[in-house]
């Protein structure tokens, strides 16, 4: 059996053709059709769920870069091709998406079907940035999608979980390329936490991470900024990025798994070492950073005005369930959107993130932070780990108009499966 994320997924069902074009995929979709299988668009497998694990035919969508194309603040993507590769190839022509999450090996379709994010009060998630989509549902008919062609499933497909069919192609509205000035720092949390609204008012993009059972958060603000430097050595880039941010830190993770009593002290030390100065590089390289350490997540979306009743609930969790955890807790916010299932759909949101070592055990944590963020009115992150069932993730008229849609979309059947389900207690081994 192989991994498909934080999933198991069976050999015979990842045999699937790779699509080089809208007609491979049509074809794909037909042929499942005839032999009563459903079809699985195949991401990255980044997600922590069951959203990209196949029950039938896992299908390789055109994933070209040589399919990239450039329309003025316009660019349409082939569905498979990644982040990293889309963010440097708009680069190269003054472009840039407006903003990111940290990870840059989702798929962008992926990315945008599952609802990734980054942060930034005065900003939204990628999926806003979506001006069209080219779709083919269980039918093997092909859409043309956008605010006047299709509007209704448009809005649903653009966070549509693989629920509506098989996207090949997205289009994004770009902005010109900016270099954003990080500013990494150790903070006192009580600090932090009372001045968050002023920090996020007064600057683009800003973060933080709390180690648990320590008063220690890392803070990150990044702003555009028309300097280019002071930037950040090489040899900078490789201590921050790969000894701190994996090696020590994986090192960490390893030393905690057989000696969990030392956790506590060993999120005091990485908290204080974590912090990476100051810098200005492009937006890409600044918003997105390599993981290696392999991990298990739960986020959770609440309204912003919640966030401090839900992480002083979060803290109590781990009071009583994390002992042995040296991961940190990661916080962000973003201002609400008009997606239909979007998790910070019609609400300005905070994001409150919890992991643990992908080898450590994680139910008793993650429930005791579940209970806490979902009586918030939370909304679990669609690619995210979570007992709670999916289809209380986003509105719940969103989720109705989606279980209308699907039905009708696949007489033959051979769709991607329905909203996806929760898969508590999987171990998820996801590689970022």
């Amino acid at each position: 059996m192989a991994q498909l994320g934080g999933q198991p997924a069976h050999p015979s069902d990842q045999d699937g053709p790779g699509a080089r074009d809208t007609g491979d995929v049509v074809d794909a979709v037909r042929r499942a059709a005839e032999q009563g299988l459903r079809v699985r668009p195949r991401g990255s497998g980044h997600s922590f769920t069951g959203i990209g694990v196949p029950d039938g035919v896992a299908l390789a969508v055109p994933a070209d870069p040589a399919g990239l194309r450039c329309d003025g603040a316009l660019v349409t993507v082939p569905a498979g091709v990644t982040l990293h590769t889309l963010n440097r190839w708009l680069w190269a022509r003054g472009r840039a998406l407006p903003n990111l999450g940290d990870i840059d090996a989702q798929t962008v379709a992926g990315a945008i079907s599952t609802g990734t994010h980054g942060t930034g009060a005065g900003y939204r998630g990628i999926a806003d940035a979506v001006r069209g989509l080219l779709l083919v549902d269980g039918t093997g008919t092909v859409h043309t999608l956008d605010t006047t062609r299709e509007p209704d499933l448009f809005d649903l497909a653009r966070v549509g979980l693989g629920a509506l069919g098989v996207i090949v192609e997205v289009t994004l509205e770009t902005v010109p390329a900016f270099h954003l000035h990080a500013r990494e720092s150790a903070r006192p949390l009580a600090e932090v936490l009372d001045g968050l609204d002023a920090l996020a008012a007064a600057h683009d993009h800003v973060e933080f991470y709390w180690f648990p059972h320590t008063t220690t958060a890392v803070l990150k603000t990044n702003d555009r900024t028309g300097a280019t430097g002071p930037r950040r050595s090489r040899a900078a880039a490789l201590v921050g990025d790969e000894l701190l941010g994996n090696g020590a830190f994986g090192l960490v993770q390893r030393v905690a798994a057989v000696a969990p009593p030392l956790a506590p002290r060993l999120n005091r030390v990485m908290a204080g070492q974590m912090a990476a100065g100051e810098y200005v590089a492009p937006s890409y390289a600044v918003f997105c950073s390599p993981r290696r350490v392999r991990f298990l997540e739960m986020e959770y979306a609440v309204p912003r005005a919640a966030l401090g009743e839900a992480f002083a609930g979060l803290r109590a969790a781990a009071a009583r369930h994390a002992a042995d955890v040296a991961f940190p807790v990661e916080v962000r916010v973003l201002g609400g959107d008009d997606i239909a299932l979007s998790t910070a759909y019609g609400r300005d949101t905070a994001y409150l993130a919890v992991h643990v070592h992908a080898r450590r055990p994680h139910e008793a944590y993650f429930g005791a932070v579940e209970s806490v963020l979902s009586a918030l009115d939370g909304r679990p992150h669609w690619g995210s780990c979570t007992p709670a069932p999916r289809s209380s993730c986003g509105p719940v008229p969103a989720v109705r108009r989606v279980r209308h849609r699907e039905g009708p979309a696949r007489p033959g059947g051979p769709v991607p499966q329905p909203l996806p389900r929760p898969g508590p207690g999987v171990p998820c081994t996801s590689t970022t």
